[in-house]
């Protein structure tokens, strides 16, 4: 039986064949800042092994603009063909992707990218400070597939525009597989299935009860860490949160003085505050507790945003806590209806 602390073994480092289903798909995310420009980036690539296709995406955003045609970098490839025996171990994504090379097994890699035509490249090595973390199947939002996170020390080099700009950050990378999409992407509660959304705290800023209603797909994933010493990583439950706007953190981790040590979901929080022009998070509180006890408060501004789907948005996110400035993301998921919804509440002027 798998648990939470049930290790990864090197084999994990390549893709799965899980089952037959036809929705089985695994990702493979790679994230990076350079936070005196205000820059956030990904590499992301997800295989649908059962079907041979992966799609893959590279995106760069800074403070300039937010969507694919403003920002900073952006190129996404859809349904390209690729080997049943591809090796992410050592890999280049057909039709001109990203490539990934392990180094050492579960901690180290080699990820570049380049696009001449556009003078754009990425390219850099994440050097991982601990062993990657599971988070178990059944846990909200993973639920049937395993997951897996892991902060890294990255060094590299990003060429934008024909300008080259060092990177030299801590950033996460993730890793998932299972079936998605299709019936795996729909609740099958009875309610849902009517198109009915409860709310299990009514009560407080009608922007906030519709954030609140179950059944909507909402996912939030928020991290922030200051070198290899301090930080958090935590899955925020949108759907479980209070009339005054908390909202309970069920799985991630608190990162004190170098230690690791699992987030305690009785004890950990979020509050967000929004901007009613856009509907994106603005400011975030967050306070933190971790299963040994130990506790941290965190404060949170958004400094750019990515958003890809004309919803949420991927932002990069400063963080203070204990006296010290942290970078990271938050990453708000919508469905378009629940978010237009919960925008027009926020913009409502009677």
């Amino acid at each position: 039986m798998i648990t939470e602390d049930t290790p990864f073994v090197p084999e994990d480092d390549t893709y799965h064949r899980a089952s037959e289903d036809p929705y089985e798909f695994e990702t493979n995310w790679w994230s990076f800042n350079i936070s005196e420009r205000r820059i956030g980036g990904w590499l992301h690539a997800g295989y649908h092994t059962n079907r041979d296709q992966v799609i893959w995406r590279v995106f760069v955003w800074d403070a300039n603009g937010a969507d694919p045609g403003r920002l900073a970098y952006y190129r996404r490839a859809p349904d390209v063909p690729m080997p049943a025996d591809a090796d992410l171990r050592d890999i280049t994504f057909p039709q001109g992707g990203f490539s990934v090379k392990m180094l050492r097994p579960l901690m180290d890699y080699h990820v570049a990218y380049a696009d001449r035509d556009a003078g754009f490249a990425v390219e850099f090595e994440h050097r991982s400070v601990h062993p990657p973390f599971r988070f178990t199947p059944g846990q909200a939002p993973m639920l049937d597939n395993p997951h897996l996170d892991q902060l890294g020390h990255l060094t590299g080099e990003l060429t934008l525009r024909g300008e080259r700009i060092p990177i030299d950050c801590f950033s996460v990378r993730d890793r998932t597989w299972g079936p998605r999409g299709g019936p795996h992407a729909q609740s099958r509660k009875a309610s849902h299935l009517r198109g009915e959304h409860t709310v299990r705290n009514p009560g407080g800023p009608r922007w906030r009860e519709i954030e609140r209603q179950r059944g909507r797909g909402r996912i939030e994933y928020i991290f922030g860490h200051t070198g290899a010493q301090t930080g958090f990583l935590g899955f925020v439950r949108p759907q479980d949160g209070d009339a005054q706007g908390w909202s309970p953190m069920n799985v991630g981790w608190l990162l004190r003085d170098g230690r690791f040590e699992r987030l305690d979901p009785a004890g950990s929080r979020m509050r967000n505050f929004r901007d009613p022009a856009t509907g994106w998070n603005a400011h975030m509180l967050v306070d933190l507790a971790d299963v040994t006890g130990r506790t941290m408060q965190a404060e949170g501004f958004t400094v750019s945003h990515m958003c890809e789907h004309a919803t949420g948005s991927n932002a990069l996110m400063r963080w203070e806590y204990d006296g010290q400035i942290g970078w990271g993301e938050d990453q708000d998921g919508w469905k378009p209806d629940h978010f237009t919804a919960m925008l027009s509440a926020l913009r409502a002027t009677r």
